[in-house]
């Protein structure tokens, strides 16, 4: 910026202005896990591994490490072998009669959506939650036969 005498200025920054961003990002509660909205928000993955999160110093990013960890799903979650007592697919679509062959799966259209499977526990509270965004049908098929009961 030119100075009336003809001398340049850098322009003046306020340090506030960044504040709100950094505010946004450590807002959160710390131990809870969010709901895979609140971390679409947050833009968060709903099939973020918590081994992810551990790379975040790296990148001077240690600020989203309580949002990370409370969206993260640990690798562990993924080899269980529990069977569950029903299961909300939260879909946009489904072009099958597959769902019908489970007990307890419930089918939820949510338009715009990233698919995700909810698996819930005896009182009907979720349990865990996953993307399955890039699973084919076999793929979905194949993990309800292992999680749920089939009729």
């Amino acid at each position: 910026k030119k100075k009336g005498g003809g001398r340049w200025e850098e322009p003046k920054t306020h340090k506030m202005t960044f504040f709100p961003l950094i505010f946004c990002f450590q807002v959160s509660a710390l131990g809870a896990e969010f709901s895979s909205e609140s971390c679409r928000e947050l833009g968060f993955s709903s099939n973020l591994l918590c081994s992810s999160c551990d790379l975040l110093g790296q990148f001077n990013l240690l600020q989203l490490d309580p949002d990370c960890r409370g969206c993260c799903q640990e690798e562990a979650q993924f080899e269980t072998k529990k069977l569950y007592a029903g299961a909300i697919l939260e879909v946009s679509f489904v072009r099958s009669d597959k769902p019908k062959l489970f007990k307890g799966l419930q089918i939820k259209y949510v338009r715009g959506s990233d698919p995700v499977l909810k698996l819930l526990d005896d009182s009907g509270n979720i349990a865990e939650e996953l993307s399955i965004l890039k699973w084919n049908t076999d793929s979905v098929e194949e993990f309800l036969s292992e999680k749920l009961e089939r009729i």
